[in-house]
């Protein structure tokens, strides 16, 4: 894997680290994370910071019933989750949105295909498979869109993304992403809205696709 060079905002680690970042995002972040080396000691330290704040912040008084229902639950039997890890180019966070599952793959067009892991009125997360030297139709955004390259690359006019790099993308940003020549670019991409594109038919399709 190349270098990493496009990593998550400080403001990102640090709400993820606080476990305020909404889920889609979560699964990008924890799923970059876990292939960046920065990003990690970063997040490190954020999550030391908390603890260190916990430890100086004054107490508040509780009521002796809060007190019990948090007891009641501490002892309450844990449900074993399934652990998940990479399996090929998908990190752990990413097999676990599958929950162990390979993705299952619907046709956008022009050899373009997507997998929702998941959706809901907050957002969304799913997976972008590209064709080498394919393009995405051109768009802008209606929120934040962070998009995880998990294999090959893509290039618009903020630079170039390998593995492992993240772009994030806000309002202000309209570009045409093109994966390039190679491997097949496949991405991990969550938003909070749908996307705003340009031309007619993109825009025809949107509900169909759900993106």
């Amino acid at each position: 894997m190349t270098a990493i060079t496009h990593h998550i905002p400080d403001a990102i680690l640090a709400a993820y680290a606080s476990g305020s970042l909404q889920h889609h995002y979560a699964v990008a972040v924890a799923s970059h994370v876990s292939l960046c080396v920065q990003c990690r000691a970063s997040l490190e330290a954020h999550q030391t910071m908390g603890g260190a704040l916990l430890e100086v912040t004054e107490r508040v008084a509780v009521s002796g019933n809060m007190k019990a229902d948090l007891m009641a639950q501490l002892d309450a039997p844990v449900k074993s989750e399934p652990v998940y890890t990479r399996r090929g180019i998908y990190p752990g966070p990413v097999v676990a949105a599958l929950k162990g599952q390979e993705p299952k793959w619907k046709s956008l067009g022009m050899g373009v295909r997507q997998s929702i892991l998941s959706q809901d009125k907050q957002g969304s997360v799913r997976l972008l498979y590209i064709p080498g030297g394919q393009a995405v139709p051109d768009h802008g955004h209606n929120g934040l869109e962070m998009t995880l390259v998990l294999q090959g690359s893509f290039s618009d006019d903020t630079g170039r993304f390998g593995v492992g790099d993240i772009e994030i993308a806000n309002e202000d940003l309209e570009h045409t992403p093109i994966a390039d020549p190679g491997d097949p670019c496949i991405c991990l991409a969550a938003t909070d809205a749908p996307l705003r594109f340009n031309a007619f038919v993109p825009r025809l399709l949107q509900p169909l696709f759900r993106i």
